[in-house]
């Protein structure tokens, strides 16, 4: 395995770690907090923060998702310190970091509607662009899918949401395309039909009224990920 991929993955263990340690210390278990090991994610942040060159495209993505979780519990935890230095009472890591993901699976549903109120706003030559699969995000594939969680998109009927699958198969070919991997056997009409199979199959099995499809960095490769969405 490439040394980078091999830090990238100790990062992402620590921040797991950390997260575990800091709950303990919060909850009585410890009795101090885990200095070590943010020295450690210190450490690494800095070193392929200036060695940003030297790595692939889905390293970068890699690392900056990376990057952001943390600094996003760093926040977290600077604030429950403070709380409990002052001896005033805050709500539980585990809570908060749920907090974050709500609110990045809110503004992800809010970008997908303002992005179908717009498409229904546009001409119909320009929407039947859009459902050949033509019509690009407004923000790079590689902006969308390096942000915590990826690029989201929430889909109960494709067949009546073809922008949205088309936006979907835009970022999924850009960030393929971007990152080196082949795409080749990629097309829009396939795509198509593996999401309508996709959440026809999940919408049965979970009785679920929609399906989360994610486009994210895995172990440095693209990968689209399928999810029950209530």
């Amino acid at each position: 395995m490439d040394k980078i991929d091999e830090d990238l993955g100790a990062l992402e263990r620590d921040i797991r770690t950390l997260k575990i340690e800091y709950e303990q210390y919060f909850g009585g278990g410890r009795s101090r907090p885990p200095n070590d090991t943010i020295w450690r994610i210190d450490q690494t942040i800095k070193r392929y923060g200036e060695r940003g060159a030297d790595m692939s495209y889905g390293q970068r993505f890699r690392y900056n998702n990376l990057a952001q979780t943390y600094a996003k519990y760093q926040d977290i935890f600077r604030k429950r310190m403070k709380a409990k230095e002052e001896g005033t009472v805050q709500r539980h890591f585990g809570a908060a970091a749920r907090a974050i993901e709500q609110e990045r699976l809110r503004d992800a549903a809010a970008q997908a509607a303002q992005a179908a109120k717009e498409a229904a706003a546009q001409p119909a030559a320009a929407v039947a662009t859009a459902s050949q699969g033509s019509r690009a995000p407004r923000r790079s594939a590689a902006e969308l899918v390096g942000e915590p969680g990826g690029y989201v998109v929430a889909c109960s009927d494709p067949d009546r949401e073809r922008e949205k699958v088309a936006d979907l198969y835009n970022v999924l070919l850009e960030a393929k395309k971007s990152a080196g991997e082949k795409t080749e056997a990629l097309t829009l009409e396939n795509f198509t039909s593996f999401v309508r199979q996709k959440t026809a199959q999940l919408k049965q099995q979970a009785k679920c009224d929609a399906v989360e499809y994610a486009v994210q960095i895995e172990h440095g490769q693209i990968k689209l990920k399928a999810r029950v969405k209530g």
